[in-house]
Protein backbone atom coordinates (compact mmCIF):
# COMPACT_ATOMS: atom_id res chain seq x y z
CA UNK A 1 0.00 0.00 0.00
CA UNK A 2 1.08 3.28 -0.70
CA UNK A 3 2.80 5.58 2.35
CA UNK A 4 2.81 9.03 3.08
CA UNK A 5 6.68 9.00 2.90
CA UNK A 6 6.42 7.58 -1.28
CA UNK A 7 4.11 10.61 -1.55
CA UNK A 8 6.58 13.08 -0.32
CA UNK A 9 9.13 11.49 -2.50
CA UNK A 10 6.88 11.42 -5.47
CA UNK A 11 6.31 15.22 -5.24
CA UNK A 12 10.33 15.82 -5.26
CA UNK A 13 10.57 13.64 -8.04
CA UNK A 14 7.70 15.12 -10.48
CA UNK A 15 7.73 19.07 -9.45
CA UNK A 16 9.55 19.83 -12.86
CA UNK A 17 7.40 17.67 -14.91
CA UNK A 18 3.69 18.48 -13.54
CA UNK A 19 1.48 21.49 -13.55
CA UNK A 20 0.40 22.88 -10.12
CA UNK A 21 -2.70 23.08 -10.61
CA UNK A 22 -5.26 25.61 -9.08
CA UNK A 23 -7.17 25.22 -6.23
CA UNK A 24 -10.21 27.98 -6.66
CA UNK A 25 -13.37 29.26 -4.42
CA UNK A 26 -16.80 29.00 -6.83
CA UNK A 27 -19.59 31.26 -5.66
CA UNK A 28 -21.91 30.33 -7.96
CA UNK A 29 -21.38 26.47 -7.31
CA UNK A 30 -21.12 27.22 -3.68
CA UNK A 31 -24.57 29.14 -3.51
CA UNK A 32 -25.84 25.99 -5.60
CA UNK A 33 -24.52 23.04 -2.97
CA UNK A 34 -24.76 25.13 0.11
CA UNK A 35 -21.07 24.46 0.55
CA UNK A 36 -17.67 26.77 0.67
CA UNK A 37 -17.15 24.88 -2.40
CA UNK A 38 -13.23 25.05 -3.71
CA UNK A 39 -12.14 23.31 -7.28
CA UNK A 40 -8.48 21.54 -7.91
CA UNK A 41 -8.32 21.91 -11.77
CA UNK A 42 -6.63 18.62 -12.89
CA UNK A 43 -8.18 18.89 -16.09
CA UNK A 44 -5.28 21.93 -16.85
CA UNK A 45 -3.02 19.67 -16.65
CA UNK A 46 -1.11 19.57 -20.06
CA UNK A 47 -2.73 15.85 -21.14
CA UNK A 48 -6.18 17.24 -19.82
CA UNK A 49 -6.05 15.02 -16.11
CA UNK A 50 -4.43 14.21 -13.24
CA UNK A 51 -2.88 11.02 -14.59
CA UNK A 52 0.34 12.46 -15.44
CA UNK A 53 1.40 12.50 -11.86
CA UNK A 54 1.42 9.04 -11.60
CA UNK A 55 2.37 8.39 -14.85
CA UNK A 56 5.60 10.69 -14.66
CA UNK A 57 6.17 9.21 -10.63
CA UNK A 58 6.52 5.28 -12.48
CA UNK A 59 8.48 6.20 -15.43
CA UNK A 60 11.03 8.52 -13.47
CA UNK A 61 11.42 5.29 -10.90
CA UNK A 62 12.16 3.28 -13.98
CA UNK A 63 16.24 1.87 -14.32
CA UNK A 64 17.90 2.16 -17.80
CA UNK A 65 17.55 -1.26 -18.87
CA UNK A 66 13.60 -1.07 -18.09
CA UNK A 67 13.67 2.30 -20.31
CA UNK A 68 15.01 0.76 -22.87
CA UNK A 69 12.89 -1.99 -22.65
CA UNK A 70 10.07 0.38 -23.72
CA UNK A 71 6.68 0.02 -21.58
CA UNK A 72 2.74 -0.84 -22.18
CA UNK A 73 -0.21 0.06 -20.43
CA UNK A 74 -4.05 -0.32 -20.74
CA UNK A 75 -5.96 3.48 -20.35
CA UNK A 76 -9.28 3.97 -20.46
CA UNK A 77 -7.54 6.90 -22.28
CA UNK A 78 -6.11 9.99 -19.85
CA UNK A 79 -3.71 7.59 -18.25
CA UNK A 80 -2.70 6.37 -21.85
CA UNK A 81 -2.30 9.78 -23.10
CA UNK A 82 0.14 10.84 -19.93
CA UNK A 83 2.07 7.49 -20.67
CA UNK A 84 2.44 8.41 -23.75
CA UNK A 85 3.33 12.25 -23.04
CA UNK A 86 5.91 11.75 -20.21
CA UNK A 87 7.29 8.45 -22.16
CA UNK A 88 8.09 10.62 -24.96
CA UNK A 89 9.49 13.42 -23.03
CA UNK A 90 12.03 10.81 -21.52
CA UNK A 91 12.84 9.14 -24.68
CA UNK A 92 10.91 5.57 -23.51
CA UNK A 93 8.78 3.81 -26.40
CA UNK A 94 5.47 3.55 -25.38
CA UNK A 95 2.12 0.96 -26.18
CA UNK A 96 -0.96 1.90 -25.17
CA UNK A 97 -3.78 -0.52 -25.74
CA UNK A 98 -7.25 1.08 -25.13
CA UNK A 99 -10.98 0.17 -25.44
CA UNK A 100 -12.96 -0.30 -28.54
CA UNK A 101 -15.26 2.26 -27.98
CA UNK A 102 -12.73 4.94 -26.51
CA UNK A 103 -13.40 8.13 -26.95
CA UNK A 104 -11.94 9.96 -30.17
CA UNK A 105 -10.23 12.58 -28.82
CA UNK A 106 -8.56 10.50 -26.13
CA UNK A 107 -7.25 7.62 -28.81
CA UNK A 108 -6.22 10.66 -31.06
CA UNK A 109 -4.23 12.70 -28.34
CA UNK A 110 -2.40 9.64 -27.23
CA UNK A 111 -1.30 9.04 -30.53
CA UNK A 112 -0.19 12.50 -31.12
CA UNK A 113 1.92 12.14 -27.46
CA UNK A 114 3.91 9.68 -29.51
CA UNK A 115 2.24 6.73 -28.56
CA UNK A 116 1.58 3.02 -30.04
CA UNK A 117 -2.05 2.86 -30.00
CA UNK A 118 -3.93 -0.81 -30.15
CA UNK A 119 -7.42 -0.33 -29.50
CA UNK A 120 -8.65 -3.98 -28.17
CA UNK A 121 -11.39 -4.99 -26.66
CA UNK A 122 -15.25 -3.71 -25.19
CA UNK A 123 -13.92 -2.56 -21.82
CA UNK A 124 -10.50 -1.19 -19.53
CA UNK A 125 -10.10 -4.73 -18.39
CA UNK A 126 -10.36 -6.28 -22.03
CA UNK A 127 -8.08 -4.04 -22.96
CA UNK A 128 -5.86 -4.55 -20.00
CA UNK A 129 -5.95 -8.58 -20.40
CA UNK A 130 -4.53 -8.02 -23.80
CA UNK A 131 -1.79 -5.38 -22.90
CA UNK A 132 -0.84 -8.23 -20.55
CA UNK A 133 0.01 -10.76 -23.02
CA UNK A 134 1.58 -8.03 -25.11
CA UNK A 135 3.84 -7.11 -21.92
CA UNK A 136 4.95 -10.87 -21.63
CA UNK A 137 5.21 -11.24 -25.47
CA UNK A 138 7.43 -8.57 -26.49
CA UNK A 139 8.97 -8.01 -22.64
CA UNK A 140 7.84 -4.53 -22.20
CA UNK A 141 7.21 -3.05 -18.84
CA UNK A 142 4.06 -2.77 -17.36
CA UNK A 143 2.55 0.36 -15.98
CA UNK A 144 -0.60 0.00 -14.54
CA UNK A 145 -3.27 2.77 -14.29
CA UNK A 146 -3.94 2.40 -10.46
CA UNK A 147 -2.90 -0.38 -8.91
CA UNK A 148 0.51 0.54 -8.25
CA UNK A 149 2.24 1.98 -4.97
CA UNK A 150 4.15 4.61 -7.43
CA UNK A 151 0.89 5.22 -9.02
CA UNK A 152 -0.76 5.76 -6.36
CA UNK A 153 2.19 8.44 -4.53
CA UNK A 154 2.04 10.55 -7.60
CA UNK A 155 -1.84 10.91 -7.53
CA UNK A 156 -1.55 11.47 -4.33
CA UNK A 157 0.67 14.36 -4.74
CA UNK A 158 -2.61 16.37 -5.19
CA UNK A 159 -3.46 16.06 -1.08
CA UNK A 160 -0.18 17.45 -0.22
CA UNK A 161 -1.12 20.50 -3.01
CA UNK A 162 -4.88 20.75 -1.73
CA UNK A 163 -3.86 20.92 2.07
CA UNK A 164 -1.59 23.76 1.05
CA UNK A 165 -3.55 25.96 -0.93
CA UNK A 166 -6.27 25.17 1.38
CA UNK A 167 -5.51 23.87 5.18
CA UNK A 168 -8.82 24.34 6.55
CA UNK A 169 -11.08 21.97 4.55
CA UNK A 170 -13.16 19.78 5.94
CA UNK A 171 -13.79 17.57 3.27
CA UNK A 172 -12.30 16.47 0.03
CA UNK A 173 -14.60 14.94 -2.84
CA UNK A 174 -12.57 12.37 -5.50
CA UNK A 175 -13.75 10.59 -8.38
CA UNK A 176 -13.05 6.82 -8.02
CA UNK A 177 -12.23 4.33 -10.82
CA UNK A 178 -9.68 2.07 -9.36
CA UNK A 179 -8.75 3.80 -6.95
CA UNK A 180 -5.66 5.16 -7.31
CA UNK A 181 -6.41 8.67 -7.14
CA UNK A 182 -8.38 8.28 -4.09
CA UNK A 183 -5.90 5.75 -2.62
CA UNK A 184 -3.18 8.57 -2.87
CA UNK A 185 -4.79 12.04 -1.77
CA UNK A 186 -6.41 10.15 1.31
CA UNK A 187 -2.95 8.98 2.32
CA UNK A 188 -2.03 12.21 2.00
CA UNK A 189 -4.58 14.13 3.76
CA UNK A 190 -5.54 11.54 6.57
CA UNK A 191 -1.91 10.83 7.39
CA UNK A 192 -1.88 15.04 7.93
CA UNK A 193 -4.92 15.77 9.22
CA UNK A 194 -7.37 12.83 10.11
CA UNK A 195 -10.18 15.17 11.06
CA UNK A 196 -10.50 16.18 7.20
CA UNK A 197 -13.25 13.55 5.63
CA UNK A 198 -12.79 12.14 2.25
CA UNK A 199 -15.49 10.97 0.02
CA UNK A 200 -15.34 9.27 -2.71
CA UNK A 201 -17.63 8.83 -5.81
CA UNK A 202 -18.20 6.27 -8.53
CA UNK A 203 -20.96 6.04 -11.07
CA UNK A 204 -23.85 3.63 -10.00
CA UNK A 205 -23.17 1.94 -13.46
CA UNK A 206 -19.80 0.74 -12.53
CA UNK A 207 -19.67 0.53 -8.44
CA UNK A 208 -16.16 -1.40 -8.61
CA UNK A 209 -14.76 -0.03 -5.13
CA UNK A 210 -18.30 -0.01 -3.28
CA UNK A 211 -18.47 -3.53 -3.91
CA UNK A 212 -15.08 -3.87 -3.11
CA UNK A 213 -15.71 -2.71 0.43
CA UNK A 214 -18.95 -4.87 0.43
CA UNK A 215 -16.95 -8.02 0.41
CA UNK A 216 -13.65 -6.89 1.27
CA UNK A 217 -11.81 -8.16 -2.29
CA UNK A 218 -11.93 -6.60 -5.26
CA UNK A 219 -14.83 -8.43 -7.75
CA UNK A 220 -15.45 -8.19 -11.51
CA UNK A 221 -18.62 -6.42 -12.46
CA UNK A 222 -20.77 -7.15 -15.37
CA UNK A 223 -20.51 -4.87 -18.58
CA UNK A 224 -22.07 -1.04 -18.75
CA UNK A 225 -21.85 1.77 -20.40
CA UNK A 226 -21.49 5.58 -18.90
CA UNK A 227 -21.04 8.88 -19.76
CA UNK A 228 -17.89 8.79 -17.14
CA UNK A 229 -15.54 6.58 -19.20
CA UNK A 230 -12.85 7.40 -17.61
CA UNK A 231 -13.58 5.52 -14.19
CA UNK A 232 -15.81 2.95 -15.98
CA UNK A 233 -13.19 0.09 -14.39
CA UNK A 234 -15.26 -3.64 -13.66
CA UNK A 235 -12.47 -4.61 -10.72
CA UNK A 236 -10.79 -2.63 -7.92
CA UNK A 237 -7.21 -3.00 -7.19
CA UNK A 238 -5.14 -4.92 -4.22
CA UNK A 239 -3.58 -1.98 -3.04
CA UNK A 240 -6.12 0.53 -3.63
CA UNK A 241 -9.43 -1.17 -2.16
CA UNK A 242 -6.59 -1.13 0.99
CA UNK A 243 -6.10 2.15 0.82
CA UNK A 244 -9.57 3.31 0.90
CA UNK A 245 -10.33 0.29 3.44
CA UNK A 246 -7.53 2.73 5.86
CA UNK A 247 -8.30 6.50 4.52
CA UNK A 248 -11.76 6.71 3.08
CA UNK A 249 -14.99 7.98 4.84
CA UNK A 250 -17.84 6.94 3.05
CA UNK A 251 -18.14 5.63 -0.94
CA UNK A 252 -21.23 7.31 -2.72
CA UNK A 253 -23.13 6.38 -6.21
CA UNK A 254 -24.45 8.94 -8.86
CA UNK A 255 -26.44 8.88 -11.96
CA UNK A 256 -26.18 9.21 -15.05
CA UNK A 257 -28.51 12.05 -15.69
CA UNK A 258 -26.37 13.81 -12.21
CA UNK A 259 -23.20 13.74 -14.07
CA UNK A 260 -24.77 15.44 -17.50
CA UNK A 261 -26.22 18.00 -15.51
CA UNK A 262 -22.76 18.40 -13.44
CA UNK A 263 -20.81 18.97 -16.48
CA UNK A 264 -23.45 21.50 -18.03
CA UNK A 265 -22.71 23.23 -14.38
CA UNK A 266 -19.14 23.51 -14.85
CA UNK A 267 -19.11 24.73 -18.33
CA UNK A 268 -22.02 27.18 -18.09
CA UNK A 269 -21.29 28.74 -14.17
CA UNK A 270 -17.17 27.79 -14.30
CA UNK A 271 -16.69 28.24 -17.59
CA UNK A 272 -14.61 25.04 -17.38
CA UNK A 273 -15.13 21.19 -19.18
CA UNK A 274 -14.30 18.39 -16.90
CA UNK A 275 -15.50 14.77 -18.88
CA UNK A 276 -17.73 12.81 -16.89
CA UNK A 277 -15.13 11.30 -14.44
CA UNK A 278 -13.88 14.70 -13.41
CA UNK A 279 -17.88 16.01 -12.83
CA UNK A 280 -19.03 13.14 -10.15
CA UNK A 281 -17.97 15.40 -7.06
CA UNK A 282 -20.33 18.39 -8.04
CA UNK A 283 -22.94 15.29 -9.45
CA UNK A 284 -22.45 13.83 -6.15
CA UNK A 285 -23.10 17.52 -3.78
CA UNK A 286 -25.82 18.61 -6.70
CA UNK A 287 -28.02 15.18 -6.56
CA UNK A 288 -27.40 15.38 -2.77
CA UNK A 289 -25.97 11.97 -2.26
CA UNK A 290 -23.58 14.03 -0.17
CA UNK A 291 -24.85 16.51 1.93
CA UNK A 292 -22.45 18.84 3.45
CA UNK A 293 -23.71 22.35 3.97
CA UNK A 294 -22.19 24.92 5.50
CA UNK A 295 -18.78 22.97 5.42
CA UNK A 296 -16.03 23.93 3.40
CA UNK A 297 -15.26 21.11 0.34
CA UNK A 298 -12.84 20.42 -2.06
CA UNK A 299 -13.74 18.75 -5.58
CA UNK A 300 -11.11 17.27 -7.58
CA UNK A 301 -11.90 17.63 -11.23
CA UNK A 302 -10.05 14.75 -12.21
CA UNK A 303 -9.73 15.99 -16.07
CA UNK A 304 -11.45 17.36 -18.74
CA UNK A 305 -11.15 15.08 -21.95
CA UNK A 306 -14.89 14.89 -23.47
CA UNK A 307 -15.75 14.67 -26.87
CA UNK A 308 -17.60 17.26 -28.50
CA UNK A 309 -20.20 15.47 -29.95
CA UNK A 310 -21.20 14.54 -26.16
CA UNK A 311 -20.90 17.68 -24.81
CA UNK A 312 -23.46 19.50 -27.55
CA UNK A 313 -25.97 16.54 -26.83
CA UNK A 314 -25.29 17.35 -23.13
CA UNK A 315 -25.63 21.74 -23.52
CA UNK A 316 -29.07 20.60 -25.75
CA UNK A 317 -30.27 18.01 -23.16
CA UNK A 318 -29.74 20.55 -20.21
CA UNK A 319 -31.22 23.39 -22.10
CA UNK A 320 -34.80 20.99 -22.07
CA UNK A 321 -34.07 20.37 -18.92
CA UNK A 322 -34.58 23.31 -17.59
CA UNK A 323 -37.02 24.71 -19.79
CA UNK A 324 -34.48 26.70 -21.75
CA UNK A 325 -35.60 24.58 -24.89
CA UNK A 326 -38.82 23.43 -26.29
CA UNK A 327 -40.05 21.39 -28.27
CA UNK A 328 -43.73 21.66 -29.36
CA UNK A 329 -46.10 20.48 -32.65
CA UNK A 330 -48.83 23.19 -33.31
CA UNK A 331 -51.59 22.03 -35.29
CA UNK A 332 -53.32 24.59 -37.91
CA UNK A 333 -55.69 25.09 -40.75
CA UNK A 334 -53.78 24.42 -43.91
CA UNK A 335 -55.09 27.97 -45.40
CA UNK A 336 -52.65 31.14 -45.68
CA UNK A 337 -51.40 32.90 -43.02
CA UNK A 338 -52.08 30.19 -40.25
CA UNK A 339 -47.95 29.76 -39.92
CA UNK A 340 -47.70 33.51 -39.84
CA UNK A 341 -50.25 33.92 -36.79
CA UNK A 342 -48.54 30.80 -34.74
CA UNK A 343 -44.82 32.78 -35.45
CA UNK A 344 -47.00 36.35 -34.69
CA UNK A 345 -47.69 34.40 -31.02
CA UNK A 346 -44.36 33.48 -30.33
CA UNK A 347 -42.53 36.75 -31.19
CA UNK A 348 -45.19 38.31 -28.87
CA UNK A 349 -43.85 36.21 -26.01
CA UNK A 350 -40.45 36.67 -26.96
CA UNK A 351 -39.52 33.19 -27.66
CA UNK A 352 -36.73 32.84 -30.56
CA UNK A 353 -37.32 30.20 -33.34
CA UNK A 354 -34.38 27.58 -33.67
CA UNK A 355 -36.15 24.90 -35.55
CA UNK A 356 -39.64 24.32 -37.88
CA UNK A 357 -40.56 21.88 -39.87
CA UNK A 358 -44.57 21.29 -41.77
CA UNK A 359 -45.93 18.14 -42.04
CA UNK A 360 -49.00 17.66 -44.03
CA UNK A 361 -48.58 13.69 -45.00
CA UNK A 362 -47.07 11.78 -42.45
CA UNK A 363 -49.03 13.23 -39.06
CA UNK A 364 -52.72 11.98 -38.01
CA UNK A 365 -54.24 14.95 -39.21
CA UNK A 366 -57.37 15.33 -40.78
CA UNK A 367 -57.09 16.64 -44.58
CA UNK A 368 -56.93 20.37 -44.93
CA UNK A 369 -54.74 20.77 -41.42
CA UNK A 370 -51.12 20.99 -41.30
CA UNK A 371 -48.87 20.11 -38.57
CA UNK A 372 -46.03 22.62 -36.94
CA UNK A 373 -43.02 21.13 -35.73
CA UNK A 374 -41.25 23.71 -33.69
CA UNK A 375 -38.17 23.87 -30.93
CA UNK A 376 -37.73 27.24 -28.96
CA UNK A 377 -35.29 29.21 -27.08
CA UNK A 378 -37.20 30.03 -24.19
CA UNK A 379 -36.50 31.02 -20.91
CA UNK A 380 -37.75 28.63 -18.80
CA UNK A 381 -41.04 26.12 -17.44
CA UNK A 382 -43.12 29.12 -16.49
CA UNK A 383 -42.24 30.58 -19.95
CA UNK A 384 -42.62 27.48 -22.06
CA UNK A 385 -46.17 27.19 -20.13
CA UNK A 386 -47.23 30.72 -21.01
CA UNK A 387 -46.57 30.10 -24.74
CA UNK A 388 -48.70 26.95 -24.71
CA UNK A 389 -51.50 29.00 -22.72
CA UNK A 390 -51.34 30.91 -25.80
CA UNK A 391 -51.09 29.06 -28.53
CA UNK A 392 -54.06 27.20 -27.23
CA UNK A 393 -55.85 30.51 -26.35
CA UNK A 394 -55.74 31.40 -30.05
CA UNK A 395 -57.83 28.03 -31.19
CA UNK A 396 -54.69 26.20 -32.51
CA UNK A 397 -54.49 22.46 -31.10
CA UNK A 398 -51.14 21.83 -28.83
CA UNK A 399 -49.38 18.39 -28.88
CA UNK A 400 -45.57 17.02 -28.16
CA UNK A 401 -43.73 17.28 -31.16
CA UNK A 402 -42.56 13.73 -32.92
CA UNK A 403 -39.13 13.17 -32.68
CA UNK A 404 -36.73 14.80 -35.42
CA UNK A 405 -33.48 15.81 -35.34
CA UNK A 406 -33.64 16.21 -31.59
Amino acid sequence: MVTFREIEEARRKIQDAVFLSPCASSETLSRLTGTKLYLKFENLQLTGSFKERGASNKLLSLTAEERARGVITASAGNHGQAVAYHASRLGIRATVVMPEASPLVKAQSTRDFGAEVVLHGASFDDATEHAMQLCAEKNLVYVHAFDDPLIMAGQGTIGLELLEQNPYLDAVIVPIGGGGLIGGIACAIKETNPKIKVYGVQTAAFPSMKRALEVGAPVALPPARTIADGIAVKRAGKHTLEAVQRYVDDIVLVSERSISEAILALLEREKTVAEGAGAVGLAALMSEQLKLEGKRVAIVLSGGNIDMNVISRIIERGLVASGRMMRVRVTVPDVAGALAGVTRIIADHRANVVEIHHDRTFSDIELGETAIDLVLETKGFDHVQRIRTALEEAGYRVSPAEGRRR
